[in-house]
């Protein structure tokens, strides 16, 4: 017998194959200025572009001015840490990027390039990234093996003058502070109180820790547990995690404040919630371990392409809120509901940097527009399709740059708002009609 969601998976596997086949990719670049003459490259290319060129070379400034640098992104990866089927390399990546740029110009309105690297030196990865920046106005990190991506992000936000995102962490934890707020709500709890589990200790999961203390969550009350268990100072392991992850050693002295020991089974004993990046399931996480947590328990198992237990199972045995990655589910918790109003809102503003207070703003917009539309345990997050979120969280993040002084341009949120909702718009009105006319070949009608 199937279990839930393995058929479906297999069938949009075997549609992608076949799409990717026919289109040869999903992206490709076109004009945005009118050419209808030869005439037309004297002003576009030389000899008028000559002039473009020397205003920029006196003030570089102006490439946002002159240039698609005003709305440019591009997406780096060593193809070290893929969705959930790892260290596959920089070629086989590329399909992943390009669905990444893809979603990027459909809901963000930002033209982003993939640029998997040929290399996973840490050293040479930073050099790469860093002689990018003339060309963009932004850097998506994406898929880099834990730890040495917190290297990256750290070196890179601190070095590079436009901004550095590392999509596994900050977007899978800022999508998950926002389904968390509202099961909170759903579930009658609080940021303090709440004995959270954070089952797996990579980059979502540190992020995401990180992320609740900057949004006001005790960190005492988290439990951490990866390959060899709970999270405590007193591991024979932490002298050597003071080396090789600081990041991971750092909540390992600020998380558990208990100071529980064992593995995952001991962890969500009397715990509220359990949010689970680790390894594709079923069965990493058993049901008999979801009723030794709290009543009314929330779940999050974020695992892909398969979570951790299936949402069915974990309702069986107590959850009363169950969240998971993938679209075929209620309460997809992905990553996709927040870059592209985050790098929205980054270019709007042309901020220099993007931390973790910028994050909780965007994560508190999210949770409030589901609120708006009606929580329930089944929709306890916006979906990919509610469009009208983005622009939402792109003010969010551009007010947000502005107030913490990062920004190079200052406008209110009603005005950063109203920008991003028309590039936002304009950029799906060019898509859905270049399908309308049949120059984007829909192969599925037939």
């Amino acid at each position: 017998m199937k279990n839930e969601g393995e058929e479906g998976g297999k069938e949009l596997g075997e549609l992608a194959i076949r799409y990717s086949n026919h289109y040869h990719g999903k992206i490709s670049s076109i004009p945005k200025v009118p050419i209808k003459h030869l005439d037309d490259f004297s002003i576009w290319y030389t000899p008028g572009v000559a002039q473009v060129s020397m205003e920029i070379a006196k003030d570089k400034e102006l490439a946002y001015e002159y240039t698609w640098k005003w709305n440019s992104v591009a997406i780096i990866t060593d193809g070290t840490r893929v969705l959930g089927l790892g260290n596959i390399g920089p070629e086989a990546s590329l399909p992943v990027m390009e669905g990444k740029a893809l979603i990027f110009k459909y809901l963000g309105g930002v033209d982003a390039i993939p640029i998997p690297i040929g290399t996973t030196d840490k050293e040479m990865i930073i050099k790469v990234v860093k002689s990018l920046e003339p060309a963009f106005g932004g850097i998506n990190l994406e898929d880099i093996e834990s730890p040495k991506c917190f290297t990256l992000l750290d070196t890179l936000s601190r070095e590079m003058n436009i901004p550095v995102w590392h999509d596994d962490q900050l977007g899978t934890a800022g999508a998950t502070l926002a389904a968390l707020i509202n099961a909170l709500k759903i579930t009658g709890r609080n940021k303090k109180d709440t004995r959270i589990v954070l089952f797996g200790s990579g980059a979502a999961n540190i992020a995401t820790a990180r992320l609740l203390g900057a949004a006001g969550f005790d960190l005492g009350n988290i439990i951490m547990v990866d390959s060899h268990g709970i999270l405590h100072p007193e591991r024979e392991d932490m002298d050597n995690l003071m080396v090789t992850n600081p990041w991971k050693y750092e909540l390992g002295i600020t998380t558990n404040k208990i100071r529980k020991k064992g593995g995952i089974q001991e962890a969500l004993e009397g715990a509220d919630v359990v949010i689970a990046a680790s390894h594709p399931g079923p069965g990493v996480i058993k049901g008999d371990w979801i009723r030794k947590m709290e009543k009314r328990a929330i779940v999050f198992a974020l695992a892909n392409p398969v979570p951790e237990i299936w949402p069915s199972e974990a309702i069986a045995n107590g959850a009363e809120i169950v969240a998971t990655g993938r679209s075929d589910f209620p309460n997809q918790v992905n990553n996709s509901l927040v870059f592209p109003g985050v790098f929205r809102g980054a270019l709007d503003s042309r901020t220099k940097r993007i931390n973790e207070q910028m994050i909780v703003e965007a994560s508190n917009e999210l949770a409030k527009f589901a609120e708006e539309k009606g929580l329930s345990t089944d929709y306890i997050i916006p979906r990919m399709d509610q469009w009208e979120v983005f622009p939402r969280v792109a003010s969010a993040i551009a007010y947000s740059a502005v107030k913490f002084g990062f920004a190079r341009i200052s406008k209110s949120k009603e005005e950063f708002y109203a920008n991003a909702l028309n590039i936002i718009s304009k950029n799906r009105n060019i898509i859905e009609k270049l399908i309308e006319i049949g120059l984007i070949e829909d192969i599925r009608r037939g």
